[in-house]
């Protein structure tokens, strides 16, 4: 797990064409050759790597809304781009993983979007399902059709984390502000 957990971080910081196996394995305390024994290549790693951060973030995630039941609705939802700014700043696997959705490999595009469909369809199913539950709590929202609340709400969250990896804080902070109002007016009651 060192191994992979190691070069994440590589991958992370120095991209995929960036990141070195020779200085992932000095690192972790191995030649360059044993990784070998644990990854068919550079690209299993990284794919390897990948996997392991979505599935760790989705747990992330799902611990977020958990924590945060017991909150009004509007809060929940808001809360999650500040929850989303704070992960992408101190944890290095969302680091990773926005840097790989806005720059992946290209000889990886295939296998990258393969890992990353099935995570967005995962995101986009649960949060459909906890609108539907908190719905039945609190009886706020204008639209019923739960599925397209939640499509609605992932492309305003993709819309400034787009801002986030290219502009910055201040910019995501900005656009945030300026759709959220107009977006959780049409949402609700």
């Amino acid at each position: 797990m060192l191994l992979l957990e190691t070069a994440m971080k590589h991958f992370a910081e120095e991209g995929y064409e960036g990141a070195s196996l020779s200085k992932i394995a000095e690192e972790v305390g191995i030649k360059k050759p044993s990784i070998y024994a644990h990854y068919k290549s550079k690209d299993d790693l990284f794919l390897s790597a990948l996997h392991d951060s979505m599935e760790s973030q989705k747990t992330q995630l799902a611990s977020y809304f958990n924590l945060s039941r017991n909150q009004s609705l509007e809060k929940t939802l808001f809360g999650y781009f500040h929850w989303f700014a704070k992960e992408s700043d101190e944890n290095v696997q969302m680091k990773f993983i926005l840097r790989t959705a806005y720059f992946p490999p290209l000889k990886l595009e295939k296998e990258v979007g393969q890992l990353f469909n099935p995570f967005f369809e995962d995101m986009h199913r649960h949060l459909a399902r906890m609108l539907r539950e908190r719905e039945r709590q609190e009886r706020v929202l204008y639209e019923e059709d739960y599925s397209k609340a939640a499509l609605a709400f992932l492309t305003i969250a993709e819309g400034t984390m787009t801002e986030l990896v290219y502009s910055g804080m201040e910019q995501y902070q900005k656009r945030l502000e300026a759709i959220w109002p107009i977006f959780w007016r049409g949402l609700s009651l």
